[in-house]
């Protein structure tokens, strides 16, 4: 079991010794699931956390017509979770899905907690991640509120341009906030520019 890229992904957000690093993730197991496959569906309560090493996933929600609304695309290296439904045990609101094959390593509740009170650097990089976090989900606000469509869709394709590669367009339109058919007119006019 390498845990290489899990634990690069504790030293990339500030400096950690690696002995503390491994103590932190020894509670970590992998598995890995296959594409289209469901790790957290809606109305249940998140039992443990993931650390997604390979691959795409993403949230959604289903609007009231009953059509798939993605809330939110991640790509690996990143932790993924309802993290209401971890910490406070309420049932999550979204389903998490996997897009393409996916890696993962995963811990519980317990092991979060005891690392949370006995390591202080693990505070230090929780309370860092939860900042990232938060920033992510507010521009995303703010971005889906006063950007165009156009812009949202250049934006998306400026600053993360593998998604395009690995996510179908369909849930790329869903995510922007817009049907297939304006993000075929977009790209269509963009590829004119």
């Amino acid at each position: 079991m390498d845990k290489s890229k899990l634990n690069n992904f504790f030293h990339s957000l500030f400096p950690i010794q690696k002995e503390i690093v491994e103590k932190i993730t020894e509670t970590f197991c992998d598995f890995t699931l296959d594409k289209n496959t469901i790790l957290l569906d809606k109305d249940t309560i998140s039992t443990k956390t993931y650390f997604l090493e390979k691959g795409y996933m993403r949230s959604y929600i289903l609007n009231e017509d009953n059509e798939e609304i993605t809330t939110n695309i991640y790509y690996a290296p990143c932790f993924v979770n309802d993290f209401l439904s971890f910490f406070k045990k309420q049932p999550t609101k979204e389903t998490y899905q996997t897009i393409t094959e996916c890696s993962f390593w995963q811990t519980n509740l317990e092991n979060v907690q005891k690392n949370f009170h006995s390591i202080p650097e693990f505070r230090e990089f929780s309370r860092l991640l939860f900042v990232i976090n938060y920033s992510k989900l507010n521009d995303r606000v703010i971005e889906m509120a006063s950007k165009k469509a156009e812009t949202r869709y250049i934006n998306l394709l400026k600053q993360q341009p593998h998604i395009f590669q690995n996510v179908p367009l369909k849930i790329i339109a869903s995510y922007l906030g817009i049907t297939d058919s304006s993000l075929s007119r977009i790209r269509k006019e963009i590829s004119k520019i």
